[in-house]
């Protein structure tokens, strides 16, 4: 391996800023934090003094990673493991996301909204056929066992919690023709820049998420939500070494992470 390509490179933060006025989905706790000690509370002898926090955060709060313990159908789990058997304790037995291996993969970026000359509108979908055309166009195989990027330009609207969580207006994402036809390249890991995984219709909510059933259920293909990608897109890096490193919450269903993106 090159190293000096990938220590020289370019690296680009996925990642969203953890912040208690951010956009929070309305399943998930969200985020606090507050000083427990600040610099004077407690002074030593030699004047050096401390601070500290404790932070208070959903497992699926910010730019985060869904474990394969996230999502069952029909009392199900990826590989047809009972969730009810698994879940049973207060934390999962089996598929939490203490279980994920580092991610260390090549990755790609879809540029959908690129592609198009505009971002997604709210409450469009993306389809199998839609990402076939840019994956063509930018000339982006999908890795098998990789990372698989998908950009709406819904990020634009992370400032503004109402207008991103889109419940009256729908937010864009992925049908499950997008799902299928990802699923059979086989990658590791995919991921968007909206709050679900999904596509929204207006109105619509999360009264079903059948890409998340495809997906985690079906296939086992983890997914991170809420990616900021505009910078990549900016640059038009549309290949990269991606690294992704949930945290090890023992029997969770999923963990903020901070995804980078290093273009050699």
């Amino acid at each position: 391996m090159d190293l000096d390509s990938v220590v020289g490179g370019g690296v680009y933060d996925l990642a969203h800023p953890l912040d208690p006025s951010m956009p929070v989905s309305p399943n998930h706790p969200g985020y606090r934090m507050a000083l427990l000690r600040r610099h004077g509370d407690v002074v030593r002898a030699d004047g050096g003094s401390a601070a500290n926090e404790m932070i208070v955060v959903g497992g699926h709060t910010g730019t985060h990673l869904d474990a394969l313990a996230h999502v069952s159908h029909a009392g199900k789990l990826h590989g047809g493991l009972s969730a009810a058997e698994v879940q049973t304790g207060g934390r999962f037995s089996m598929l939490g996301v203490e279980t994920v291996e580092p991610i260390f993969c090549r990755g790609v970026l879809l540029d959908v909204a690129g592609c198009r000359g505009q971002p997604v509108g709210a409450g469009e979908p993306i389809s199998a056929s839609e990402l076939a055309h840019v994956a063509e166009k930018q000339g982006t195989p999908l890795p098998r066992d990789g990372a698989v990027l998908i950009r709406s330009g819904w990020a634009r609207h992370w400032g503004e919690p109402h207008a991103y969580l889109g419940h009256s207006s729908g937010v864009p994402g992925p049908d499950a023709s997008a799902a299928e036809w990802l699923a059979q390249t086989r990658p590791r890991v995919t991921g968007h820049d909206s709050m679900a995984y999904e596509h929204l219709p207006p109105g619509a909510g999360h009264a079903l998420l059948p890409v998340h059933r495809i997906l985690l259920v079906e296939h086992g293909i983890h997914i991170v939500e809420n990616l900021d990608m505009e910078r990549l897109a900016a640059d038009r890096v549309y290949e990269f070494l991606f690294v992704c490193l949930p945290l090890k919450f023992v029997g969770a269903t999923g963990s903020p992470v901070r995804p980078i993106a290093v273009a050699p």
